[in-house]
């Protein structure tokens, strides 16, 4: 694509610009030139890093300033002479070749498309327009992974994730903002969830043992049609924040399986102040010390079983009888109860929501 679109801007600024003129990818190739004869002619003594730089710089004669790219500049013009009218030239050509690229890379490439898509910055009646105008194929199932930077990277994950997903006709990296990633996978269907779980694994994985940086994944649902995918998207969003008030040490959380924490998740604060206030009316959620709050969490992960409690805890069956019936006094709710624990389970997990107060999307 950039090499026809640089070659017809050339050719036509030949006849204005009467010196010799081209452009240089980042591998120091020639892939558009006034003179077609040196189109594919590797320009010694340039390197990568002086395109990389951004800055101009003189070689054999020529005067180069690089262009487009994000974060490094990825082309450089060339114009004949090492004079000043050469470096205005080169200035001139670089910016009109940056926004020409710019405009280019907006109106037909698909990364950006599906962007736009996932982001809700496109009106829905064009969204097959435009999928149709690019040859998108719209009818296959894709899934949204939203992968967040937990902590400062010296490195550019974005780049590593694409170098993970080469194949840019079916999957998409996007980069969403300093910390998170979109990508977008096109899956096969029937695919079951562990499948994405896996793949989301994987990637964590890879970040942390050789990037040395930790990430969490959020996995939106799958989706058959290019329309839904910003559901997907922003189940993803959800997954990431849900996970980070209920599930704080997992590093994958799907959308699919948070439960009845998507439930809490989605209530009026308001509604969930109300609620805490009407279950503990004898006494506030508060009273209970950091000891009984662990009673209760093993009491929970033990499914209601005293025994079996009071062995995780190394404690006499009637320590733990008693503490139950200590929390009873307190709250009015007798654990022992399955009724009584769905509504304290509920109720902590309301609390939590609470203190945390996650962005909603």
């Amino acid at each position: 694509m950039s090499n026809r679109l640089f070659q017809g801007v050339v050719h036509q600024m030949r006849e204005s610009i009467d010196r010799t003129i081209g452009v240089i990818d980042d591998g120091g190739i020639a892939i558009a030139c006034s003179e077609l004869t040196r189109c594919g002619e590797v320009v010694e003594g340039i390197t990568p890093e002086m395109i990389a730089s951004g800055e101009s710089f003189v070689i054999g004669g020529y005067t180069y300033r690089p262009f487009g790219g994000q974060p490094h500049a990825e082309y450089t013009v060339f114009v004949e002479g090492t004079d000043e009218l050469a470096g205005r030239y080169s200035s001139i050509l670089a910016v009109s070749l940056a926004s020409i690229k710019q405009y280019y890379d907006e109106k037909y490439d698909r990364g950006n498309f599906i962007k736009n898509v996932i982001m809700d910055n496109i009106l829905p009646g064009d969204i097959y327009l435009k999928a149709r105008e690019l040859r998108f194929n719209t009818d296959v199932c894709r899934a949204v992974l939203l992968i967040r930077i937990t902590a400062k990277a010296d490195i550019t994950i974005f780049d590593i994730v694409q170098n993970l997903f080469p194949d840019k006709s079916k999957d998409f990296v996007i980069n969403i903002s300093e910390t998170d990633i979109a990508l977008v996978k096109e899956v096969r269907p029937g695919n079951d969830a562990k499948v994405l779980t896996d793949l989301a694994r994987a990637i964590v994985d890879t970040l942390s043992s050789e990037y040395y940086t930790h990430s969490v994944v959020g996995i939106g649902s799958t989706v058959t049609g290019i329309k839904d995918l910003a559901r997907s998207f922003k189940e993803a969003q959800v997954a990431l924040e849900v996970g980070k008030v209920f599930d704080t040490e997992k590093s994958i959380i799907s959308y699919e399986t948070l439960g009845i924490a998507r439930l809490i998740y989605q209530l009026p604060t308001t509604l969930c102040e109300m609620f805490l206030r009407e279950i503990f009316k004898k006494g506030s959620i508060e009273n209970l010390d950091q000891e009984t709050l662990f009673t209760i969490q093993k009491f929970f992960e033990n499914n209601l079983n005293v025994s079996e409690t009071s062995r995780k805890l190394f404690v006499h069956r009637n320590t733990l009888v008693y503490r139950l019936e200590k929390i009873k006094k307190l709250t009015g709710l007798d654990l022992r109860e399955f009724d009584h624990a769905i509504v304290f389970k509920v109720a902590l997990m309301v609390k939590k929501y609470l203190t945390a107060n996650p962005i909603k999307y």
